[in-house]
């Protein structure tokens, strides 16, 4: 199943594709290197929660269009409006982009090409993200006067580091691929002879096998000390095996076979 979510301004819209196990979000507004508008904030956080009311969907796959991710906020909108309406905003993409932090299902970033700013932290939500020669990284927000909140900088520095994110923040400059790539901020770096969406797919197939307990308990507890995540399900934390995906795990290793789980999330 395919929704849209319409936006007005200059046709950026939000799009969910359901099929497969998959939801694949897309931000599509590549004439303007999908920056997205207060709307198209609110929109993403409301394809977010709508991911999770599907019993079918198992793997998250968010995206832009063409070779672009997202260079975040719309500036020029920015311009028009009071520092209580930016402030608002500001908190209305933290909900968002806290959203897809939350959801209990894997989440793989496709950032083929620049993520800056907010799209920067939008991609940082995801629990794996896969680069491209394309794919370029950054928050420049000291030349906008923005002072980022608590959540915003732990995300960066629980993959890089405190004095790396300083250092990205004092100075403004973008990451290359193979620096993002040694950085963390990517977990697989292709070349252009591999397609990136096609790749997103057989990866997400292969998370589909493993056992959806053991999936889950891992998103949990490495989210379990970080206060600006609060994962919304329960997946057994003071228990280390699942009672009907661990027998079926260790009797398929035993057999020789590929594991039939039938544990949480394969319901």
């Amino acid at each position: 199943m395919r929704v849209t979510i319409k936006n007005t301004e200059n046709d950026g819209n939000i799009s969910l594709q359901e099929s497969g196990g998959f939801a694949i979000v897309t931000i599509n507004r590549p004439e303007l290197k999908n920056a997205l508008t207060n709307r198209m904030w609110v929109d993403l956080k409301a394809v977010g929660k709508r991911i999770t009311q599907n019993p079918k969907n198992k793997v998250v796959i968010l995206r832009g269009r063409k070779k672009l991710f997202s260079s975040g906020s719309d500036l020029k909108q920015f311009n028009e409006l009071s520092i209580d309406e930016a402030n608002d905003a500001f908190r209305m993409m933290e909900e968002a982009i806290s959203t897809f932090e939350r959801i209990p299902l894997p989440t793989i970033g496709v950032i083929n090409g620049p993520a800056m700013g907010a799209g920067f932290q939008l991609a940082l939500a995801c629990d794996i993200r896969i680069g491209t020669t394309n794919t370029l990284m950054g928050f420049p927000v000291g030349r906008l006067g923005i002072t980022i909140n608590q959540a915003f900088a732990k995300r960066i520095a629980d993959l890089i580091g405190k004095s790396r994110t300083m250092d990205l923040v004092y100075t403004g400059r973008l990451l290359k691929p193979q620096e993002c790539y040694d950085l963390g901020l990517i977990n697989y770096l292709l070349d252009d002879d591999t397609d990136v969406n096609h790749y997103a797919i057989r990866l997400g197939k292969k998370i589909i096998e493993q056992s959806s307990a053991s999936v889950l308990a891992v998103k949990r507890a490495v989210s379990f000390n970080n206060p600006t995540v609060s994962i919304p399900w329960e997946t057994g934390l003071s228990e280390s095996v699942d009672p009907v995906d661990f027998p079926e795990g260790v009797r398929s290793f035993v057999e020789k076979r590929k594991p039939n789980f039938k544990g949480k999330g394969h319901q």
